[in-house]
């Protein structure tokens, strides 16, 4: 028994128009983001999102769960990605290359100066990094990412590259760490193994290929969220392609064809 999950498609002006048909014929319009809505609305966990970048995205933070509901959030936000494609030169922003005070942190957002402190990594396919609470991060374009997150509506944005978005300056240098970040889960994936990515302390994360480990499998409980990577994935039979998600409870309905790849998500 499993449910495929309601699929929102939202046009993003940093989206991009050649989103590859696997995920769906959107005729040209600008597509930022593909996600899952839970049937539990806000109360779910965890969410699972496509972003298609063709710009950078603006630079952000998020709180921790503390943080977040001390500003009546119901928890705070933690968040992965793992590179689908990506294209020459294409980047990822993760905390920043040196350490800085939170005053000079303050100045920098509002001159522009952040653009150039934070650190830019090339992004390769099949990248993954863990992107911890408090991390100073931005998404850059040429990228096709799957994100999967703590579930809420709560980012700090400090630079936004001139957009007309509302900017969060006093609320994201309270939750900041203002310097660099590396995180142990951050890794090259291996599209054909399986392998546990993230295993708390908010959710867990498997990668899966063919042939699905049974082991991995076992150590999945609760309600499960299937995310197909590629073509050739089923749940009790069921075909279910690149761009659905569904629930199950049961992991042994999960079968993966050979050149095939998913993720597998749940609550810690």
């Amino acid at each position: 028994m499993f449910v495929r999950l309601q699929t929102s498609v939202v046009e993003k002006p940093w989206g991009r128009t050649d989103i590859p048909t696997d995920f769906g014929d959107f005729s040209g319009r600008r597509i930022g983001e593909i996600w899952f809505a839970h049937p539990d609305g806000d109360d779910a966990p965890i969410m699972v999102k496509f972003l298609f970048t063709s710009e950078r995205l603006s630079i952000q933070v998020h709180p921790d769960d503390e943080a977040a509901r001390a500003a009546g959030y119901p928890r705070g936000k933690e968040e992965c990605w793992l590179i689908l494609d990506a294209k020459p030169g294409a980047e990822l922003g993760v905390g920043l290359n040196r350490e800085i005070s939170r005053e000079e942190l303050h100045d920098a957002a509002l001159d522009g100066g952040i653009v150039d402190m934070v650190d830019w990594r090339q992004s390769q396919t099949d990248d993954f990094v863990y992107n911890r609470a408090g991390t100073i991060h931005a998404i850059g374009g040429g990228l096709t990412v799957v994100e999967v997150q703590q579930n809420v509506d709560c980012t700090y944005r400090l630079y936004d590259y001139g957009r007309p978005r509302e900017l969060h300056l006093d609320e994201g240098l309270k939750v900041a760490r203002p310097g660099p970040v590396h995180d142990p889960r951050d890794t090259v994936v291996d599209p054909h193994a399986n392998r546990m990515l993230v295993s708390g302390p908010h959710f867990f994360l498997a990668h899966l290929a063919a042939p699905v480990d049974s082991a991995l499998l076992a150590q999945a409980q609760g309600e499960l969220t299937f995310v197909p990577l590629a073509a050739g994935c089923r749940v009790a039979g069921e075909r279910v392609a690149l761009g659905e998600a569904v629930l199950l409870t049961d992991p042994s309905e999960i079968e993966i064809d050979d050149g095939a790849r998913a993720l597998l998500t749940w609550p810690a």
